[in-house]
């Protein structure tokens, strides 16, 4: 499953690990106090466990919260060092992240224009 959220949705990445065990109502409290957004904003929330093997993303859609949880089977996510607070990332670092590459050093390589080649 490929999550395709609209160009107008934000993306935030909790940039320290989360207990997996924790749902919908945990995940909203801490989107609440520990980024102070506001969860039902309709901006996506990623979040990841301590063993970066494992994330949910959390997005308010119109009349309810939508959970979304990946397990990797080998590897891990790459996700910054564990620090406090959140970091935006763009829908393309998502795709990256999901795809389990590091979404940091995708960002170095820009994208080629072969409109002219002289």
């Amino acid at each position: 499953m490929i999550i395709k959220p609209p160009e107008k949705v934000k993306i935030y990445v909790s940039l320290s690990p989360v207990d997996m065990r924790k749902s919908i109502n945990g995940l909203s409290a801490l989107v609440f106090d520990t980024f102070d957004e506001n969860p039902t904003s309709g901006d996506l929330f990623v979040f990841y466990n301590r063993g970066k093997d494992k994330v949910k993303l959390l997005h308010w859609a119109t009349n309810g919260f939508g959970l979304y949880y990946k397990q990797l089977e080998r590897g891990k996510f790459k996700f910054a060092k564990a620090a406090d607070g959140k970091i935006a990332i763009s829908h393309e670092q998502l795709d990256w992240l999901l795809a389990g590459l590091d979404f940091n050093l995708m960002v170095q390589f820009p994208e080629l224009n072969y409109s002219a080649f002289y």
